[in-house]
């Protein structure tokens, strides 16, 4: 057989080791550009078996948040600048606005129009739930006001499916408290206390700056301002309550609150449709914040978002964020942010998105400032900002179907499915400024969301 000579063998070995790399390069190329597609389009395989399945892994999943492109700093700060003007007075674009709302919400609606709407089982003992449970943080003189709100609840929509309730307390639930609140719930009851560590303030809080700065804004007659607890009940609804123990056995919690009222039917697995639509948080209300409770928080959060660009999503619901045309005194006393928020005492939400990395660092960057007890920042502008920067907006869901109460604003929609509250109506006439639903709606909904209902 005929031997080639050394010196062609070396050439050609090396030949092939060039072509072989290039083979991998393009791999590599294919696979990204699948990435990014998969990212556009959901590709979704149904079986009978998929809740199942999602329901025994969902909680190691990857983030989906967290993969994203990535943006420059300079690039965010553009996006972040509100620079828009218009012709009409204040007065008149709250008018514009309030008058929006009432159309929006006039329209008449059912259920969200997609195609995967799991409705009420046969037997809702055996009924295969998602990985959801109601929540509420209390205490144990509220109980009467707990029961008031648990009842419209079961009676709208968990006697149909039997989710679990967590309930967490700073202290230790009564027998009392306990044994009223079983009479009148369908699914499990889970009583826990929040571990003392969690809900007291942290050592490094300068006790002479937090009292000139609780003065400062009662003085300013910002609510709670003086209120210890209610300073804990914020940090922790921040950064705590997700990775509370019970929690962690969840990936999706429904939040209520005490004396809330619910006046719609839900003749669908909300959790279910959180899930298999991709969702990562689903609200009813959106209001602006008391500015001088919130005076530092946008630019402590610019600070961290400087160092870490790489968390924000390109698809952030940013311009909501700094819209100041409505209030832009709001604007001007926080240094940009709106203080449009989700009114966080109804939210149903995806834990994992307050357990990814982007939100975890960040609102632990927030703590360490002390802006919880120097200030009084509330979680929901923080649940709000961590969302509009880090999630991708399509993901965030107006439940415009769920009739909600929470004095003094009301999310009523025009449906059969609902009684006792006006449609359209949201507030009174002297709290229409505080309307951040109609911006969100502008500013963050493209058609496919607003076609839902």
């Amino acid at each position: 057989m005929k031997r080639f000579p050394r010196r062609f063998v070396r050439v050609f070995s090396r030949i092939l080791l060039l072509v072989s790399l290039a083979g991998f390069i393009a791999f590599i190329g294919v696979h990204s550009d699948f990435s990014t597609l998969s990212s556009q389009f959901r590709f979704k395989f149904i079986s009978s078996g998929d809740h199942k399945a999602n329901n025994e892994h969902e909680n190691t999943q990857v983030d989906r948040n967290e993969i994203h492109p990535v943006i420059s700093w300079e690039k965010i700060k553009e996006k972040l600048t509100f620079t828009g003007t218009s012709e009409l007075s204040t007065k008149q674009i709250v008018k514009k606005n309030y008058i929006q709302l009432g159309e929006i919400m006039g329209k008449p609606i059912d259920l969200p129009k997609v195609d995967n709407l799991v409705g009420p089982p046969e037997n809702a003992e055996k009924y295969e739930r998602a990985n959801g449970t109601l929540m509420i943080l209390t205490r144990n003189r509220d109980a009467g006001a707990v029961v008031y709100t648990v009842k419209q609840i079961e009676e709208h929509f968990n006697k149909k499916f039997h989710y679990p309730y967590v309930f967490l307390n700073e202290e230790k639930f009564t027998e009392r408290f306990k044994s009223r609140i079983k009479n009148y719930v369908s699914g499990e009851c889970y009583f826990e206390q929040v571990a003392p560590e969690d809900w007291v303030q942290p050592e490094f809080i300068d006790k002479n700056k937090q009292n000139v700065g609780m003065l400062k804004l009662a003085r300013e007659n910002v609510a709670y301002a003086r209120k210890l607890s209610y300073h804990n009940m914020c940090r922790y609804y921040s950064r705590g309550f997700y990775n509370h123990p019970r929690m962690k056995q969840f990936r999706y919690y429904w939040r209520f609150e005490p004396g809330t009222d619910y006046f719609c039917d839900i003749d669908y697995d909300v959790f279910k449709f959180m899930q298999d639509n991709d969702k990562t948080y689903g609200f009813t209300i959106s209001i602006y914040d008391i500015r001088q409770s919130l005076r530092n928080i946008w630019p402590d959060t610019l600070e961290f978002v400087e160092k870490h660009p790489e968390y924000v999503n390109p698809n952030g619901a940013m311009s909501w964020l700094t819209n100041s045309l409505q209030k832009p005194e709001n604007a001007e006393e926080t240094d940009g942010y709106s203080t449009c928020h989700f009114w966080s005492n109804f939210e149903i939400a995806d834990m994992n998105f307050f357990r990814s990395k982007p939100y975890s660092e960040w609102v632990e960057y927030l703590d360490k400032t002390g802006g919880f007890y120097y200030e009084r920042w509330g979680d929901a502008p923080v649940h709000t900002i961590g969302l509009s920067l880090f999630a991708d907006r399509k993901r965030i869901h107006w439940f415009r179907d769920i009739g909600y109460k929470h004095v003094p604003y009301t999310n009523c929609p025009n449906s059969e499915k609902c009684s006792r509250c006006t449609p359209g109506k949201f507030t009174y006439m002297n709290l229409w400024s505080e309307n951040c639903l109609t911006n969100w709606w502008n500013l963050e909904m493209d058609d496919e969301q607003k076609s839902l209902y």
